[in-house]
């Protein structure tokens, strides 16, 4: 406490504002999937499907993920990670695309061009090198050392900057790099004066007449990258110095993990389509080279889906132990541990563990260019590109495999507890009218848990990749679902049960479900998905796979998973302060508050708040004992608002006139 000594008005600043609880956002999804190309086992947010494109690339035959991730946007979703997965084995996993440059004269590889991610998509990328000269200046006679050379102009130059020098009428020329500049004395420095500030490459310039100008040429590069013949990357003033700030595999790096951008909730930026990596060992750095670079475009080569050899492992991965090493870790990082790592996300979804890939179509040579003869022939005209496509296929995965991965993200879901599965039922049930109902019964049976939803049956949507196969394309509903669960938090809250709102981008379902089965289908907690004419494609069902409750709803799930880490986020203040009453009443206070706003949005049951929640924080609940080893109890209890599942209109006759009553039942009454 501040002592005052002289009289006087002193300002003295009292916080006494209670913790504030505030909602969490629970309608962040995660996808894991296939894709052309992306990081492989790393996620990445994105929050449109433009953005997807950007990283993943476009549709594929091969992968559900495109067509989850744009209905999960087109049903009202703004923000979802992905995390890519491909097969890791050695010689059938992904491959990234690469070429090799080296120095003039050398067998010594100097720069590695590489695509950006794994994938065939990288073959079809052509680099280009091409040296320039933007920086160009004379050297003064007299004034100069072989130290420092005064010069006309150091515009363009510096520190770091390659430099070659020539002198008119003498053959050769010699290669340095400036280790420092003043533009007031006009000087470039090939010693530096400051010891410490000094280069590698630090030496006095010899070899030339002292009393004639010097001839000094800036040595960059501008990289020119084509994919499939078409320019889509250009960067200009790379160098080879290390020290430059232009040095390229520094401007154009290894891509760090986007996951790491979680905290500051920021998207990472659009790769670039290809990285450079340094080739020499660090011993080698000092040594000036420049880079030997062809007249043409030369093709990255050694790109690889890794489709073919995919597991189930590679979706779901396991969990990593503390003990682990750092190879381990990374082995053990796949697909879902990845998405664990992100705490924002509330929904998971896995649709390519149903994929039933598409051959892609053949495409037609494009016809030869026959140049008008009235016209000049236009230089530097190239061979035509042929584009490589991918022709691996994932396998189709057995129901054996589907459970399994399945079972891994309702485990994941438990553990965690701030998230739910979303599941899809597997092709075998989603196909057939006839025996779908029963195979679903069949599946529904296998799982027992509060943190799962099970849909069924598929969806049809018009397909943009109009293979030959038709113009639409029946795929899991499970993007379009987590895009009804942000919907319903944006516009209502986390308690709007996600059911009865037409589904977005659909055409129909790939099998329709009679009352009957849809009575018997949603009293074991199976989601059905109608198309009611004239009310488009809905979800008919919002009940969790849970055996003991089978009537807990999904909204109930997510918003007790919102209230229990919203709270346990907004009270970590509360560690270490002081063990009295008046920390446990803060806590009750700002729980309360919480609840009291959630109560009057709607999200809990109860005439009166009383009747919704309650909060004990108290003397009755934190014994003397428990106090005296440092611990505090804060029982909370809530009251969820169920959903009307059963609206039921009774119309009779009573004497010479109708009588219509109008009664709701509620699930779980």
């Amino acid at each position: 406490m501040a002592v005052y000594e002289a009289p006087g008005v002193y300002y003295e600043r009292a916080d006494a504002r209670t913790p504030v609880i505030g909602a969490v956002r629970t309608d962040v999804a995660g996808f894991v999937g296939l894709a052309p190309r992306g990081p492989v086992d790393e996620a990445v947010p994105v929050e449109s499907f433009r953005q997807f494109q950007a990283h993943f690339g476009p549709f594929s035959g091969s992968a559900f993920l495109a067509y989850a991730v744009r209905g999960f946007f087109e049903n009202g979703g703004r923000r979802c990670w992905i995390a890519r997965v491909a097969s890791r084995e050695a010689g059938r996993g992904c491959e990234t695309a690469q070429a090799m440059f080296r120095a003039p004269g050398s067998h010594d590889d100097l720069w590695r061009v590489a695509a950006s991610s794994p994938g065939v998509w990288g073959n079809n990328l052509q680099v280009r090198f091409v040296a320039t000269h933007l920086a160009q200046t004379l050297s003064i006679p007299g004034d100069s050392t072989e130290r420092a050379s005064v010069v006309g102009s150091v515009a363009g130059f510096l520190r770091g900057t390659l430099v070659r020098v020539r002198q008119p009428g003498v053959p050769g020329f010699a290669l340095k790099v400036v280790s420092a500049v003043d533009p007031v004395e006009s000087t470039l420095a090939w010693v530096n004066s400051d010891e410490e500030a000094r280069l590698p490459y630090d030496s006095p310039l010899t070899g030339f007449d002292p009393d004639r100008p010097l001839v000094f040429e800036s040595i960059e590069y501008t990289l020119t990258v084509r994919q499939s013949g078409v320019v889509m990357f250009l960067r200009e003033r790379l160098s080879v110095i290390p020290e430059h700030p232009q040095y390229g595999p520094h401007v154009l790096p290894k891509l760090v993990n986007p996951a790491d951008l979680q905290w500051q909730r920021v998207l990472p930026p659009t790769p670039n389509p290809v990285v450079i990596e340094e080739t020499r060992d660090e011993d080698d750095l000092s040594t000036i080279v420049e880079l030997d670079v062809p007249d043409q475009y030369v093709r990255l080569a050694g790109g690889a889906d890794g489709l073919s050899a995919l597991a189930t492992y590679d979706f779901v991965g396991e969990p990593v132990s503390p003990l682990d090493s750092d190879d381990a870790r990374t082995l053990k990082r796949r697909g879902l541990q990845a998405l664990a790592e992100i705490d924002e996300v509330a929904v998971v979804a896995i649709p390519d563990i149903h994929i039933r890939p598409i051959v892609p179509p053949a495409k037609a040579p494009l016809p030869p260019c026959v140049p008008d003869p009235c016209l000049p022939l236009p230089e530097g005209l190239s061979e035509p590109v042929t584009e490589e496509l991918s022709t691996e296929l994932p396998p189709v995965f057995s129901l054996d495999d589907i459970f399994r991965v399945q079972s891994a993200m309702v485990a994941l879901c438990e553990d965690l507890r701030d998230r739910i599965a979303v599941l899809d039922a597997p092709f075998t049930a989603a196909g057939d009218e006839t025996l779908g109902p029963a195979v679903i019964r069949n599946w529904r049976s296998r799982f027992d848990s509060t943190y799962a939803a099970l849909y069924y049956p598929w969806i049809r949507v018009s397909d943009p990749l109009r293979t030959a196969s038709g113009l639409t394309r029946d795929i899991p509903p499970g993007g379009h679902i987590a895009g009804q669960y942000a919907r319903g938090d944006f516009e209502v809250g986390v308690h709007k049960a996600p059911a009865n709102v037409a589904l977005a981008w659909t055409q129909d379902v790939t099998a329709s479900v009679p009352a009957a089965s849809h009575g018997l289908l949603n009293s074991i907690g199976v989601n059905v998905l109608l198309a009611l004419a004239g009310r488009g494609t809905r979800v008919m069902g919002a009940r969790t796979m849970s055996t003991d409750a089978p009537r807990f709803f999904v909204n109930v799930r997510r918003l007790l998973m919102m209230v229990e880490k919203a709270i346990h986020l907004s009270t970590q203040w509360a560690v270490f302060e002081p063990n009295d009453w008046t920390t446990r009443a803060k806590i009750h206070l700002s729980i309360s508050s919480f609840l009291v706003e959630l109560w009057q949005r709607g999200a809990l049951a109860g005439s009166t708040a009383d009747a919704a929640f309650f909060v004990r924080c108290d003397d009755t609940n934190n014994p003397p004992a428990d106090r005296a080893d440092g611990r505090l109890l804060a029982e909370v209890g809530v009251a969820p608002s169920i959903p009307f599942e059963f609206v039921v209109l009774r119309v009779g006759r009573q004497a010479n006139e109708f009588e219509i009553q109008e009664l709701h039942r509620m699930g779980g009454r």
